[in-house]
C-alpha cells in the first residue's frame, strides 16, 4: 500500500540536525530507498560532511538555488526526484523555509508546505522538512504544526493536533495590493498581446529580464483571457529591488496547484504557470469569488 508521510523536524542546534538527518539517509539507503536532500546552502554543507562517503548516493541539493520560489519546488524538486523512482519508496528531505527568507517570501513558503500533503496524497513518499526553532519566527513554527501531520523533536514523534491545510490555504489566500495607477495596461483580446508585451519591456529597466518579463506577461494574459472570459490588467513596475508583473482578472482559481505539477508526456496545455514558477524568482497568488491575482517577482542585479 502507499503511504505519504509529512513530518517536520523541529532542531536548534547542528548536532540535533544531523542526528535526525543522516539516520534518514543512511537507514533509506540500507533500505533500498532513493535519498535526495534540498536544503539551503550552509545547511548543504553541513550535511555533507555528515553524511561523508555516503553522499555521493544521495541527491544533494541547494534549496536556496532550486527553490528560491516556492512555487516551484513541488514539481521542479519533489515531483522531479520522487517520479524517477515511482517502483520504490522514496525519502526526500525538503527545507524551504529558513531564517533568511523575507516577509515578502515567506507566506507563499508555508502555502508550499501546506500544498505538500494535496501534491503528494496516495504517493509512496516520505518528506521530512527540517525547522530551525532556534531562528525562526514563532509563526513558522507555529505554521508548522498546521502544515505538517507529525512532528519529530529530538527522540520524539507526535501527531500535531494543529495539522489544518485548508485552514492555512484560506489564511494565506491574501488580497495583493493594487499595481501604481501608472503601470497598467488593460489586455481584451489575443489580440493585445504584442502591445502588451511592449508596455512591459518599456517599464523594464533591466536588459538581461526584458525576455522573462515579456514571457511572464504573456503567459498570465493569455491564462487570464482563456480561463476568465473576460479582460484582465497587467501591471509591471519595480519596488523594493524586485520587477513586479502582477495579471488581474475577474475569474477564480480553483486549483490549488496549478502551475505546480510537472507537465505529463504529450501535455501540450496547462504550462503557462508552471513556466512562470521556473522564470520568477517569486510568485504570490490571490484569488476568490471577485477575481484572482498573480504576481511575480524577479529579482534585479
Amino acid at each position: 500500500m502507499n503511504t505519504f508521510v509529512h513530518p517536520a523536524l523541529f532542531y536548534r542546534t547542528d548536532q540535533e540536525y544531523l542526528a535526525a538527518l543522516v539516520p534518514f539517509a543512511t537507514e533509506g539507503l540500507d533500505a533500498g530507498h532513493p535519498v535526495a536532500m534540498a536544503v539551503p546552502g550552509d545547511r548543504l554543507d553541513l550535511v555533507r560532511a555528515g553524511l561523508g562517503a555516503l553522499a555521493s548516493h544521495v541527491t544533494l541539493l541547494d534549496m536556496a538555488v532550486e527553490g528560491r520560489n516556492p512555487g516551484r519546488i513541488i514539481a521542479r524538486v519533489l515531483r522531479r526526484f520522487a517520479d524517477r523512482h515511482r517502483d520504490r519508496h522514496v525519502r526526500i528531505v525538503g527545507e524551504p523555509v529558513w531564517a533568511g527568507r523575507s516577509a515578502t517570501e515567506y507566506p507563499a513558503c508555508a502555502q508550499h508546505e501546506a500544498l505538500i500533503n494535496l501534491a503528494f496524497d496516495g504517493r509512496d513518499v516520505t518528506i521530512l522538512c527540517p525547522y530551525d526553532v532556534s531562528s525562526l519566527s514563532e509563526r513558522a513554527v507555529a505554521d508548522a504544526m498546521v502544515t505538517h501531520p507529525v512532528v519529530w523533536e529530538g527522540t520524539s514523534s507526535y501527531e500535531s493536533a494543529e495539522y489544518d491545510v485548508p485552514g492555512l490555504l484560506d489564511r494565506y489566500n491574501e488580497p495583493l495590493p493594487e499595481p501604481p495607477a501608472d503601470a497598467v495596461f488593460e489586455v481584451s483580446t489575443t489580440g493585445d498581446l504584442a502591445d502588451a508585451r511592449r508596455f512591459a519591456a518599456a517599464r523594464c529597466g533591466a536588459a538581461d529580464r526584458v525576455a522573462d518579463v515579456e514571457l511572464i506577461v504573456t503567459e498570465l494574459a493569455t491564462n487570464s483571457l482563456r480561463h476568465s472570459g473576460g479582460p484582465c490588467r497587467v501591471g509591471v513596475w519595480q519596488a523594493d529591488g524586485h520587477l513586479v508583473c502582477d495579471v488581474r482578472d475577474g475569474g477564480a482559481l480553483g486549483d490549488p496547484l496549478a502551475g505546480r505539477r510537472p507537465p505529463e508526456p504529450g501535455q501540450l496545455s496547462g504550462r503557462g504557470l508552471l513556466m512562470v514558477n521556473d522564470l520568477a524568482d517569486l510568485v504570490r497568488l490571490h484569488t476568490g469569488p471577485a477575481g484572482t491575482t498573480v504576481r511575480a517577482l524577479l529579482a534585479l542585479s
